[in-house]
């Protein structure tokens, strides 16, 4: 019987919704293992994940038989949802539209990985915004700076 083979490896980048709405480090690792979850139930591997206070960063092998679209509007739709039934602050948590979905090959996946566990660090020298903007800028995408994410800085 035939079937589908794919090798699809996508970081997905999004942000928080308001400058008051941040991610609580305290619970960074419940966000991590509830996110994951979501990925997992939706037939895809996770490979990296980590919550900034302002925005996250999800790598995953992706499966064919999901939109990019679908998968990031579950996760978002899923950890809101979790992070207001556990009232981990005061007011609505949202993310803001829209997001960032950048491939890669099979040999950057250990760089990768190590990029996304490294992002305090990272973020010790560089803003969100800086980081956003140069992904967009490395992968040739055409944005418009009136439709980025509000930046939070």
């Amino acid at each position: 019987m035939p079937n589908t083979y794919s090798q699809i490896y996508i970081q997905i980048v999004f942000a928080v919704k308001g400058k008051q709405n941040l991610i609580p480090k305290d619970n960074r690792e419940e966000l991590h293992k509830y996110i994951t979850g979501i990925v997992q139930n939706r037939g895809q591997k996770m490979l990296a994940i980590f919550c900034m206070q302002d925005h996250t960063h999800v790598f995953i092998g992706l499966q064919p038989s999901i939109a990019i679209s679908d998968l990031v509007r579950d996760i978002k739709a899923g950890s809101s949802k979790f992070i207001n039934d556990n009232k981990w602050m005061k007011g609505k948590f949202n993310w803001q539209e829209g997001f960032g979905a950048f491939s890669y090959s099979r040999s950057h996946i250990d760089n990768v990985v190590h990029y996304i566990l490294n992002q305090q660090e990272h973020h010790k020298k560089k803003s969100f915004r800086e980081e956003y903007i140069e992904f967009l800028t490395k992968y040739a995408i055409d944005y418009n700076e009136k439709y980025l994410f509000e930046w939070i800085e």
